[in-house]
């Protein structure tokens, strides 16, 4: 098995994450047009309470197996490699259990909780398999992103953003075709929009099996051939030990950072029950009815797109740990300081014009994806680019947040997402009454802001390295380019041309300028550090 370098794994998982959020793209938008605002607030429920715990027992799994994979590859120690992985499937698969059987026992009270009601509860239950089949895939992966191995990982995620679409989508369908046939059989939900919720649910819960399959079939076919190598160092207690040790931090941080979810469905609802939407009624939808279409178009619209680009520059945590773990063990200092640069500096120049462009283009794409729900698009328009500063430090975090990990300080993470969660909180609080819906993106984008400034200063001061912040002031001028070349190329396409043309010639044009600007301040040298 052939290591691959940071440049290599990050742009393989990257193209697999596109290729994923695309697939995403093609699940959910057609998804919130078929559900609506209310009917994307049952879904958005059933991922609130599926998240967190999925986040605690899977994330830090994959991130603790590859760290620890790692390690032991560098020193050749390849018996140890292969009791890290039967360690960390014993293990785990009973905390997939228990984390599926948790959220199906909490599917009906959370719903109540959550809604007022019990229409969700069907949802929250029909995710809940998701954890266990979740877990040993994430073993699997860790595995091989700690070998320097990124394509199982970048195939797997296409499988399951395939199977997702046609499933998810072919069942919401079915229902939302057949609805007085299911209600009679649910007569306690009385919603078909919570009916069709679960059936898409469905869909997510049939990717995870195929995840699942994926690498079961990948073991069989595979031949696993045994390789010669070290001789065996830990005992499996102490591997456990380790592995809980490093994924519970890793896992509780990933925990707190979704628990954002769960802070914006009560405080958004709460808030806009309690002051009001503070604009012009929807057509169609009741007042009694506005708190869930308010936080149901911001979760499914908004925060969709505004998780379109993160999602890929998350790849870049995953390409960059191994290379982090494999230096700091080493101790070579010098190629420490080569990959941060490589990981902060990629972020950055993927982040920063996605997010100028994104927010300049706003109108247009939201009316472009969502074209059927324009009274949703058209309520998240500010709130996306009040969204975008926040896009661009949660980019940048990742790659922070995985570094961080690698040089063995798991923990910090979670100290320093605990933060960003109260300043969410308490920003939410503060803002929502004022601003409406605008409020919540300005505390997410405070939030993710707060995170990694501390971030990046723990990282620096643990590992002892400094930065020339020059390559980083030329990417955001680039930025800054791109977004009024893109403003001009939408102006002046706009008076002549729809919204897709528009959108389309803007994108070309800022994405042009962006290119050129960054060869003229010579930002691909340090890039292309070898």
């Amino acid at each position: 098995m052939k290591k691959q370098n940071f440049i290599k794994a990050s742009v393989i998982l990257m193209v697999s994450a596109v290729a994923a959020k695309a697939l995403g793209a093609v699940f959910k938008i057609p998804l919130t047009n078929m559900l609506g605002g209310v009917g994307m607030s049952y879904f958005s429920c059933a991922y609130s309470i599926f998240l967190p715990v999925y986040a605690f027992s899977v994330t830090g799994l994959s991130t603790a197996v590859a760290t620890m994979t790692a390690k032991s590859h560098t020193f050749g120690m390849e018996e140890n490699i292969r009791r890290i992985r039967r360690t960390a499937h014993i293990i785990f698969s009973l905390v997939g259990i228990v984390g599926s059987l948790l959220i199906f026992l909490l599917a009906k009270p959370f719903s109540y909780i959550s809604s007022g009601g019990g229409e969700a509860a069907l949802a929250v239950a029909m995710i809940a398999p998701s954890v266990f089949f979740g877990c040993v895939t994430a073993v699997e992966r860790g595995y091989y992103e700690g070998m320097g191995n990124m394509y199982p990982t970048a195939v797997s995620q296409v499988a399951e953003g395939i199977i997702r679409v046609f499933a998810g989508l072919w069942l919401c369908g079915y229902v939302c075709g057949h609805g007085e046939e299911f209600l009679r059989y649910f007569p306690e939900i009385g919603d078909i929009r919570a009916l069709a919720a679960a059936a898409g649910i469905g869909g997510v819960t049939l990717s995870s099996v195929g995840g699942f399959l994926f690498f079961a079939v990948m073991g069989i076919f595979s031949g696993r051939k045994k390789k010669e190598g070290g001789k065996l160092t830990c005992k499996s207690s102490e591997i456990a030990a380790e592995l809980v040790k490093t994924s519970f931090p890793i896992g509780a941080g990933s925990l707190v950072t979704n628990l954002t979810a769960i802070i914006d469905m009560a405080t958004i609802m709460g808030c806009i029950a309690l002051f009001g939407y503070g604009g012009e009624l929807p057509v169609g939808v009741e007042n009694s009815d506005v708190p869930q279409f308010v936080y149901g178009s911001f979760s499914g619209i908004a925060l969709t797109v505004f998780n379109l680009v993160p999602s890929v520059t998350n790849m870049l945590g995953k390409g960059v740990l191994p290379c982090i773990a494999s230096s700091w063990a080493a101790g070579d200092k010098e190629g420490l300081r080569r990959n941060t640069v490589q990981a902060l500096l990629t972020a950055a120049v993927i982040a920063i014009p996605s997010a100028v462009g994104m927010g300049v283009l706003s109108p247009q794409i939201l009316h472009i994806l969502f074209a059927r729900q324009s009274e949703e698009a058209e309520l998240c328009v500010g709130a996306l680019r009040w969204l975008m500063p926040g896009m661009v430090c949660l980019c940048m975090s990742f790659p922070v947040f995985a570094m961080l990990q690698g040089i063995g300080k798991s923990s910090s993470p979670l100290k320093i997402m605990l933060i960003g969660t109260l300043t969410k909180a308490v920003g939410n609080l503060v803002f929502i009454p004022f601003m409406g819906i605008n409020g919540a993106s300005l505390s997410t984008s405070l939030c993710y802001a707060v995170i990694l400034w501390v971030s990046l200063g723990v990282y620096f001061r643990a590992t002892g390295i400094s930065l020339s912040p020059k390559p980083f002031f030329g990417v955001a001028y680039a930025g800054l380019l791109c977004g009024v070349s893109a403003f001009l190329g939408a102006d002046i396409c706009g008076r002549f041309a729809g919204n897709m043309a528009a959108a389309a010639a803007a994108t070309a044009f800022g994405g042009v300028i962006y290119l050129f600007s960054l060869y003229l301040l010579s930002i691909r040298k340090p890039l292309a550090i070898r």
